[in-house]
């Protein structure tokens, strides 16, 4: 088996100085794809502040840290069986860069919307729609996409099982009850499982292709949930990409909630107590001059106070994380990127927990936040189903010409809207459904 394969065959020119990494990690940060993050919401809406996290700086935060979590295993743990096995610097640039090109406009709000959307077409999820992307909608080759590496593409198969496979029949994405004349979504009902889009399966049976039997079995093994089935397993290069796309999520969202005033200290120390923070603490003081006893209270008034003492609290904290990463080993399997994975030890995958939990729960399910996903959801269901209910006349027209070649394929228009910036979305919708908005000069 070669990683480095490409599905097209490409073979670089003779006087390419680039690793196949390099390649990679070039097609990604020059793509569309990857430029349009800059315009999608992260977990703060875009347009409120220049200051918070957009899908393109989480992204390229989380390539920092995956480079780092590599390098720190290569120095802490010299002469394990694992470390050859690590991917070059450039393969995991590239692959922790790719992690978000397929979330839509509006963070997961956007998602379940279009999720809704293509209910009866195969579903939409974020993750899938990255794996589509990288595979056939990129344009560096002419039906490849943008023709990674398989080792790169197996990094970002995050969930190695096609949506259908994972759905529970009892849950279909639907429209909320109790409403006479306005209609929302069900929002719980239309999340999606978490796995690649059926239309790319042929791009998956080549990722996957030469793995043993046994192998391939145990790779896509899934597990019932208490909602829909979820993967069990994921490549070793794509646990580092995962571990640090945690880590950014736990602490530079939580960080940019800090920043602008959306928690308290005191929900802060209800949600996460002291002892959770215990081995940071220590490893804190042993690392530098002693603190003051209440040791607790200091951090908390770090976070709350001056920038430039958050901000030296936040960068411990990455490192605290990146420091204490090691290697696991599934004996299940032979091939190596399969064998071994990358973990936390208890103590600091349990703080890394609580800090998401506590975004999730006093950011992300806050009514400030809540409001704008809500709109966010609205609008991108009343674009795609405007788009949807006459394509000839609305489609801009190589969208519309895609849409005709392909059979008249709703995935397309999915696409096209999945594809979109929050701006880009809002001055559709503002085009389509604001009697004063839009001219005839507009560009569409």
């Amino acid at each position: 088996m070669s990683w480095l394969d490409r599905r097209s065959n490409f073979i670089p020119r003779d006087n390419d100085a680039r690793t196949p990494g390099d390649i990679d990690y070039g097609r990604i940060i020059h793509s569309a794809s990857f430029r349009r993050l800059q315009g999608k919401t992260q977990i703060l809406s875009i347009g409120d502040s220049d200051f918070y996290r957009t899908r393109l700086t989480h992204s390229l935060e989380v390539a920092q840290i995956a480079t780092g979590l590599v390098r720190q295993l290569a120095q802490k743990h010299p002469g394990h069986p694992a470390v050859p096995h690590l991917p070059c610097q450039s393969m995991i640039l590239a692959i922790s860069s790719a992690h978000d090109l397929g979330h839509p406009p509006f963070g997961h709000g956007g998602e379940v919307a279009l999720n809704y959307c293509m209910r009866d077409a195969g579903g939409f999820e974020g993750n899938g729609q990255t794996l589509r992307i990288l595979t056939r909608l990129e344009t560096f080759s002419e039906k490849d996409g943008a023709d990674l590496t398989r080792r790169s593409l197996l990094g970002v198969l995050k969930y190695p099982a096609a949506l259908p496979s994972l759905a529970n029949s009892a849950i279909s994405p639907a429209l909320k009850g109790g409403t006479s004349v306005f209609q929302t979504l069900d929002v719980d009902a239309c999340k999606p499982p978490k796995g690649y889009l059926t239309s790319e399966q042929g791009a998956v049976d080549w990722i996957l292709r030469d793995l043993s039997d046994a192998d391939l079995c145990e790779f896509t093994r899934i597990k019932t949930g208490k909602k829909h089935a979820k993967t069990i397993h994921k490549s070793l290069d794509c646990s580092l990409m995962d571990i640090a796309d945690d880590i950014s999520y736990g602490i530079h969202d939580f960080e940019d909630a800090l920043a602008m005033g959306l928690v308290s200290a005191e929900r802060l120390r209800a949600a996460i107590p002291e002892a959770l923070w215990d081995p940071f603490l220590d490893e804190r003081r042993s690392s530098g001059p002693a603190s003051r006893n209440d040791r607790y209270s200091e951090l908390v008034g770090r976070l709350f106070g001056p920038a430039g003492g958050r901000k030296k609290v936040v960068n411990a904290l990455v490192g605290f994380f990146i420091n204490a990463i090691g290697f696991s080993e599934l004996d299940c399997f032979s091939e190596p990127l399969l064998r071994w994975r990358v973990s936390l030890p208890p103590a600091q995958a349990s703080l890394l927990s609580a800090l998401k939990d506590f975004v999730m729960a006093d950011v992300i399910r806050s009514p400030s936040v809540q409001h704008l996903e809500f709109k966010g959801q609205q609008m991108v269901v009343a674009v795609f189903e405007a788009l949807q209910s006459d394509p000839a006349r609305l489609l801009p027209l190589d969208v519309q010409a895609r849409y005709g070649a392909e059979g008249n394929d709703l995935r397309v228009i999915c696409d096209h809207v999945a594809a979109m910036t929050d701006g880009h979305l809002m001055k559709t919708y503002e085009r389509l459904f604001s009697p004063r908005m839009g001219s005839v000069f507009d560009r569409i």
